[in-house]
């Protein structure tokens, strides 16, 4: 039977059903092998990753526990800030060889930059040493919160893609600055949970379901202020595509059984993601029909 022979309705119903799934907010589109999640792949920045997990390095009790977070994590991507790590020197060259020993992709940050000129300089330092593209562009615009400066965060990132780099942009959660950023030509977006290290969640999830569905094509990961493993499923399940946080597992008891975790919090959030979460109901639903009339026994 061909498609002009089919039933309207039905021809309808399945292109309905097509275009809410390339809506949903979900950033990979390709069909999958039966039995295999897209949560297992998925693309950032050029490169194929199998974990939604990045995974900062800060904080740790030891060299040897931020080793064992990452690998217990499972996370390919971690973040590093430079400008702190040089400031100790001659102890940077075995910290940033305890990285590579990882075998994860370094994520260089501009952390405690405050304008967008100390972000571009120290950006460049970070290529030359790791020869890497990728850049976390932070710019503190608050010292209190930490929050971004929206404008010298603008200013950063439309000079660093024009010299070439792969822009992570750390940002707040609204809306049209994340599409001034994009319209800069970044195409990668790190939107806030909540301010760093305060470990409050997602402070604003309905601003994050918000570019999720305004935004749909482009990778969204949140970033900061996650402090359980219960604040990464709510973003996973809202349909982001990674979450980035230091914090919650470095000042963890056991930093090494949080990194876990989160690993499986996250994991669990974007199979819920996928598979769709039912939608919340005001009033009690039954969830036994019944037929209408008393069963007599």
């Amino acid at each position: 039977m061909t498609e002009h022979q089919r039933d309207p309705v039905a021809v309808a119903s399945a292109q309905v059903k097509e275009e809410t799934a390339k809506r949903s907010g979900d950033t990979e589109q390709k069909p999958l092998p039966p039995g295999r999640s897209s949560a297992s792949e998925w693309s950032i920045g050029g490169r194929t990753l199998t974990s939604r997990f990045f995974l900062g390095t800060a904080a740790y009790p030891s060299p040897q526990i931020l080793q064992d977070a990452i690998t217990a994590s499972g996370a390919q991507v971690v973040t590093m800030g430079l400008r702190r790590q040089l400031a100790h020197g001659a102890e940077a060259s075995d910290f940033f060889a305890l990285i590579k020993a990882t075998g994860a992709h370094l994520l260089p940050n501009t952390a405690g930059c405050h304008t967008a000129r100390e972000a571009i300089t120290l950006a460049h330092m970070a290529r030359e040493l790791f020869d890497t593209p990728w850049i976390k562009l932070e710019v503190v615009g608050d010292a209190h919160t930490l929050q971004p400066d929206p404008f010298e965060l603008l200013t950063a990132a439309t000079q660093l893609v024009k010299d070439g780099f792969e822009v992570f942009p750390y940002c707040m959660d609204d809306l049209v600055s994340c599409q001034r950023l994009l319209d800069a030509g970044c195409t990668i977006l790190m939107p806030w949970g909540a301010p760093i290290g305060s470990g409050q969640g997602l402070v604003n999830p309905g601003a994050l379901r918000t570019l999720r569905a305004r935004l749909p094509g482009v990778p969204l990961v949140v970033d900061a202020g996650i402090g359980s493993p219960a604040d990464a499923v709510q973003a996973m399940e809202l349909g982001l595509d990674a979450v980035l946080l230091n914090s919650a597992v470095a000042h963890a008891v056991d930093p090494v059984r949080m990194a876990r975790a989160f690993k499986l919090g996250i994991e669990s959030g974007r199979l819920a993601f996928e598979a769709g979460v039912m939608a919340r109901q005001d009033m009690a639903v039954a969830s036994t029909p019944v037929a209408g009339h008393p069963i007599l026994l």
